[in-house]
């Protein structure tokens, strides 16, 4: 589990405890098949509660998975390097295998393939942008855009594969894919070693 309940904010416990119900649901349920009746069930609160959290299912998983980027990401800029960070997201992924193999599978509207997109790219432009002072070129949006696709596309695969690589290596491996003018700028940035 990334965050402990029992140290959640107070408004965070629900959240956390819906999660949890998730992923038991997800050890024997495609993603797809789980209701957020099951999931209310297994977690003990109403319908009401759920929705007052949480838009449906999907939203539940992309809110779990922002807690996991919030903590491998939050110290990237200062003094850490994107290997560092995505070593600890991996790492992350690694210890919640059955969570992300799961969330991973489901691949259409709202799913966590582009959810971590989108905050992944987010990430790296505002990152970008909050270091050198100036906002993302259109050359560097388009790098970074196809960088982040083939990150996730290869991030699922591990995921469903098995895992074969540690979660070092598999981060050296994303590093070392990136486009040069990236790796350039990321190394300007200070964020690459």
């Amino acid at each position: 589990m990334i965050h402990s309940t029992v140290s959640a904010p107070k408004g965070e416990k629900t959240k956390y405890r819906l999660a949890e119900s998730m992923k038991e649901c997800m050890k024997t349920t495609p993603v797809e098949e789980i209701t957020v009746r099951q999931i209310c069930e297994i977690c003990g609160v109403t319908r009401q509660t759920f929705y007052r959290n949480f838009l449906d299912k999907y939203d539940l998983i992309n809110w779990y998975f922002d807690k996991l980027l919030t903590k491998s990401f939050e110290h990237m800029g200062r003094g850490t390097t994107v290997f560092d960070s995505l070593e600890k997201k991996f790492t992350y992924i690694q210890k919640e295998k059955a969570f992300f193999a799961a969330a991973f599978r489901y691949d259409k509207q709202n799913s966590l393939r582009e959810h971590d997109f989108d905050l992944i790219l987010a990430f790296y432009e505002n990152l970008i942008h909050e270091k050198s002072g100036s906002p993302v070129s259109p050359e560097i949006h388009f790098l970074l855009e196809m960088y982040c696709q083939g990150s996730i596309t290869m991030t699922v695969k591990w995921v469903l594969t098995g895992m074969d690589l540690t979660p070092s290596e598999f981060a050296a491996l994303l590093v070392r894919a990136m486009p040069e003018d990236l790796k350039k700028l990321f190394r300007n940035l200070q964020l690459l070693s």
